[in-house]
């Protein structure tokens, strides 16, 4: 039967406007590709798209981008920039959970049946995508990841579970990929020392253990770092760590730093579930699995965030405003750094041309993905009006769409999204900032860098078309600098561990005319590689501690206008 599901396997540009970059030099979380409606929910009419668990691989200097449940994948040459790809053979659902490695640069293999049981793919010309199977079947693999070294020996990583470890096996890349006989055990998650392996959202469950999934290796320096997810998808505290070995099967060491990506904060949530890949420059990048979780537990996005190897070995990816603009992998020396770019809209003051009951405005300017905004109609009589309150130059706006009772599943022909956005001083006289109105491209996260900073008070939507039954936005972000002063240095920063030394609870002085907050720590005060943005509210409750360590904290500020200085790192040892 395993092998009959197998077989199915093989039998089955924008108009730009006056102000928009041709050329982005930025990007911004969550990444803006033609996400799939996914089709194994259909049967309960939940319509929703969704990308997950993402394998990104570099090829003959290219990079392929493979996300469960898809129905093929994408391509691009920048890791900015992605196409897709409908392969001549594919999985019947998509892969799932899916594995991909290269063998210098000669052939691509992947695998990732839904199944479970599968064989390795391989294709010397993934554009085209004539996929070729070896004829022996690899049974019980949940989250596989398949691993090539540079000798040539292959291996098989697997596991996803709140019980079983996450085992690996050498296989023969001479003989179909033969597994060998012995399985070895690498390590599973230890809940009890480690807060941000318990399972809930911010890690709070005292019932239900963590799962353990989502296996990459990655090798560095003749260091391997496999990296693990945990401990639930659908959670902001969805993240990756990692031990690190000598030899791919272990012994694997964990590392003191982890969780190594981590986002609970900010517009969207989640971090897990990722893959490591070398991208231009040599630069690392770490695409991640980041949670929208509207419509169901499994509506996802992905996240890319650089990532880095320090001095003494530990990997660790840069999450600070990790949902704000950043630079592109393409742009020399400051490839992955914040630019620095505020957010001008928050909680700014919306008049739209109507909205449904319990779908209001102010849900277009809130910092919140699980939020949204919809329209009576999705017409192009429909429009938003965001008032920043103050001139304020604008850099950038990401427009981030909706699937509010969408009915749409799998990979829909010639979707697009067209609109138009302008910008004001006054509320009268408008200049074109955005122009979508002549696109083809399926857009559901759009994020747009501006050719030239324009100075606005009122930012205006106008739509054109959307592809989906409801006009529905999750938030209008509009991204830049204001003409005010930045917040001051925060006071009476205080970091209390808990009795339960995982758990810590932080406070601070509110400030005046300050939006949010970024809590900073890390193993060591030149290691605050760890941030937790929090808007608004002056007090965080940490549960995501490892119970032994030794932290450093710190704390900044921030409004439209930039960020306060940080406050010296305070020691901070378990009770």
């Amino acid at each position: 039967m395993k092998y009959q599901f197998l077989l199915l396997l093989f039998f089955g540009c924008p108009f730009i406007g006056l102000a928009q970059s041709t050329q982005s030099n930025t990007f911004c979380n969550p990444i803006n590709i033609d996400y799939t409606y996914m089709i194994y929910n259909a049967d309960k009419n939940l319509s929703y798209r969704s990308g997950a668990d993402p394998a990104v691989v570099r090829f003959k200097n290219e990079y392929y981008l493979f996300v469960t449940r898809s129905l093929g994948y994408w391509h691009s040459t920048d890791l900015q920039n992605w196409d897709f790809i409908t392969p001549e053979k594919w999985y019947f659902q998509g892969s799932n959970a899916p594995a991909a490695s290269n063998y210098k640069d000669s052939i691509l293999y992947v695998c990732g049946d839904p199944s479970g049981s599968m064989s390795v793919l391989y294709t010397d010309d993934p554009k085209k995508g004539n996929w070729k199977a070896f004829p022996l079947i690899l049974n019980d693999l949940q989250d596989p990841d398949l691993f090539i070294d540079d000798n040539g020996q292959a291996y098989m990583f697997w596991g996803s579970s709140n019980k079983f470890p996450i085992r690996g096996r050498r296989l023969d890349r001479t003989d179909n990929f033969r597994p060998a006989e012995k399985v070895d055990t690498l390590f599973n998650l230890d809940e009890a020392r480690h807060g941000w392996e318990r399972f809930g959202e911010n890690n709070a469950d005292t019932v239900l253990g963590g799962y353990i999934e989502g296996a990459w290796l990655t090798k560095y320096n003749n260091t391997y770092y496999m990296q693990y997810a945990a401990p639930g998808t659908e959670f902001n505290v969805y993240a990756d760590g990692v031990y690190t070995s000598n030899s791919p099967l272990g012994p694997y060491r964990y590392s003191p730093n982890n969780p190594v990506s981590f986002k609970p904060g900010g517009f969207i949530n989640g971090a897990g579930h990722g893959s490591t890949v070398r991208g231009p420059q040599d630069q690392y990048w770490h695409f991640t699995t980041m949670a929208v979780n509207v419509n169901i537990g499994w509506e996802r996005r992905i996240g890319m965030f650089p990532t880095y190897f320090d001095k003494d070995g530990l990997m660790y990816c840069d999450t600070y405003f990790g949902d704000y603009p950043h630079f592109a992998p393409s742009i020399a020396v400051k490839a992955g750094k914040f630019a620095g770019w505020m957010l001008l809209s928050y909680k700014k003051p919306v008049q739209v041309s109507s909205f449904l009951k319990d779908y209001p405005a102010a849900n277009l300017t809130d910092e919140n993905v699980k939020t949204f905004w919809v329209a009576e109609k999705s017409d192009s009589t429909q429009w938003i009006q965001i008032d920043l309150q103050k001139a304020s130059e604008v850099y950038a706006v990401q427009v981030n769409y909706n699937d509010y009772h969408s009915n749409l599943y799998g990979r829909i022909p010639d979707m697009h999204h067209r609109y138009s956005i302008e910008g004001s001083l006054d509320g009268k006289a408008w200049n074109l900032l955005v122009d979508r109105s002549a696109s083809f491209k399926d857009v559901p996260n759009d994020y747009v860098e501006l050719a030239k900073p324009e100075t606005a008070r009122f930012i205006r939507y106008k739509n054109i078309h959307v592809p989906t039954p409801y006009l529905s936005i999750s938030d209008i972000r509009i991204f830049g600098l204001g003409k005010g002063k930045i917040p001051a240095e925060v006071k009476k920063f205080s970091v209390k561990r808990e009795t339960d030394s995982r758990n810590a609870t932080i406070s601070w002085d509110l400030l005046p005319d300050c939006q949010g907050y970024n809590v900073l720590w890390g193993i060591a005060p030149d290691k605050l590689y760890s941030s937790w943005m929090v808007y608004d509210k002056n007090s965080l409750q940490m549960r995501n501690l490892d119970k032994d360590q030794v932290y450093y904290f710190s704390i900044e500020a921030f409004n439209e206008n930039g960020i306060s200085k940080r406050t010296k790192a305070i020691e901070i040892k378990p009770q």
